[in-house]
């Protein structure tokens, strides 16, 4: 058989959950309430179809035969991330010991397995004691966090070498202080500002803390959604809007994790327009010493924009988006069921800018997925059909290979999902898995993709 497409030796095969996605046992092991328990319990009907977080996918019950699923379909890694409130219930204190059992159990299994955990400290899911201190604009929330980081590298750091602080942490401002998709529901770019900046000193000091244990092999990282914004033409209205979503939705995080400062131009603008969050002294030196070892990227879709068509009302509350208008590429490829335009390259572009720009720090891909609608439609002889799922992965795999082979460090793919999981506000509307979950009795079964992913993995290539 030949391979086209060789990846190099050791290459990180696997996929990526969350605690809140897939646990399920909301109720159970003495676990805390965290953000997304309190605000389906208050507002049912901001959820897809009024599904709340408490079954989810039952991986809490079932761990065992997933990861011998996991072990089926090719894993040799999987990233999981840790609940906060149910290791250590309220955020603060006491560490719950049931959860400790839970999550030593996973690992040894994984490891049983020959599947490598890399565990994720924050996946979108702050206890609720703590979001009602303020969450993320609040330096004693920083300070619980790296608390609660310092117990999990204790506990854990023995069998787990590679950890990472936060997952995606644009998504919380972008939801819950931006654009009123997440709670806290709050529209505020001032508070937003706060929330992205303590997020950053906090991943610093988690990384800072991290140094202080002898794990061996021990790397930290944080895991982005990297997401390239390209502009309408070559115009400098458009040059400039692309370069100012780059900034605000990439950069304010990539710069400060990797090279330890953000962009002059980013700061120029929050402060022209009186956005800027409090600092303290010595955030600057901790932010420079204390940059990751490893990048996660997680890549679905680009960003395409433009100059605005027309001014900001300026009595509109401050937002990113008077910078620049989203654009619509005539003929774009679309995945119509999340409305997300697909474009494979985009994943190349991402790598070799890390290559160019970021000391081509050592990366991986930590989540690239297609969530399709109703896929029990492709159902034949008992197993889905998702050859739409297969192509997405092996045309963004065959620019991920593209960019290795000119030079980018990039050591791993992972899709979303492992199995199909509850999404934030979806419920199960989109499903993304290798592995089909019966809503009606949690049964799993293998969908197409698996099979040939496993033989990707197999084969270290295709």
């Amino acid at each position: 058989m030949t391979l086209n497409y060789k990846f190099p030796e050791g290459f990180w095969w696997g996929s990526a959950t969350s605690a809140t996605q897939i646990e399920g046992a909301a109720n159970e092991g003495n676990r805390g309430q965290n953000i997304w328990d309190y605000w389906y319990e208050q507002e049912p009907n901001r959820f897809f179809e009024n599904i709340g977080p408490e079954i989810t996918s039952d991986f809490y019950h079932r761990y065992k035969e997933d990861i011998q699923l996991m072990k089926e379909v090719g894993h040799n890694s999987f990233r999981m991330s840790i609940s906060w409130s149910r290791l250590i219930p309220g955020g603060r204190g006491e560490v719950n010991q049931e959860a400790v059992q839970f999550y030593n159990d996973v690992i040894d299994e994984l490891l049983a397995n020959d599947i490598e955990p890399f565990v994720n400290l924050f996946h979108f899911d702050m206890p609720i004691e703590l979001q009602h201190e303020g969450g993320w604009e609040s330096r004693e929330v920083v300070d619980a966090y790296v608390d609660y980081a310092k117990e999990a590298f204790q506990l854990f750091g023995d069998r787990v070498a590679k950890w990472f602080t936060f997952n995606e942490p644009i998504v919380p401002v972008e939801g819950g202080y931006l654009y009123d998709f997440h709670y806290p529901n709050v529209v505020d770019a001032k508070r937003a500002a706060q929330v992205a900046y303590h997020t950053m000193i906090a991943s610093a000091k988690a990384v800072e803390a991290f140094r202080e244990f002898d794990i061996k092999d021990g790397k930290i990282g944080i895991v982005l959604n990297l997401t390239p914004s390209y502009p309408r033409s070559q115009n400098p209205a458009d040059l400039k809007a692309s370069h100012v979503a780059d900034l605000f939705f990439n950069r304010s995080f990539l710069d400060p994790a990797v090279l330890g400062e953000y962009p002059q131009d980013l700061i120029d603008i929050l402060k022209e327009y009186e956005q800027l969050p409090k600092t303290e002294e010595g955030d600057r030196a901790l932010l420079k010493a204390n940059t990751v070892d490893i990048l996660g990227v997680n890549y679905y879709q680009p960003r395409r924009v433009k100059a605005k068509e027309h001014q900001p009302n300026p009595d509109s509350p401050f937002l990113p988006d008077w910078f620049f208008d989203n654009y619509e590429m005539p003929g774009r490829k679309m995945n119509i069921y999340r409305g997300w335009e697909i474009y494979e390259k985009g994943l190349y572009d991402i790598m070799i800018n890390l290559r160019d720009n970021y000391g081509n720090i050592e990366s991986f891909i930590s989540e690239n997925g297609m969530g399709v609608q109703n896929e029990e439609r492709f159902l034949k002889d008992g197993e889905i059909q998702d050859d739409y799922r297969i192509e997405f992965i092996r045309e963004h795999l065959k620019w991920l290979n593209k960019a290795i082979q000119e030079g980018s460090n990039a050591k791993g793919y992972h899709m979303w999902t492992f199995m199909d999981n509850w999404s934030w506000s979806n419920a199960y509307k989109n499903r993304y898995g290798f592995v089909s979950i019966n809503l009606e009795d949690q049964s799993r079964s293998l969908k197409k993709s698996a099979h040939w992913f496993r033989k990707v993995s197999d084969n270290n290539g295709f």
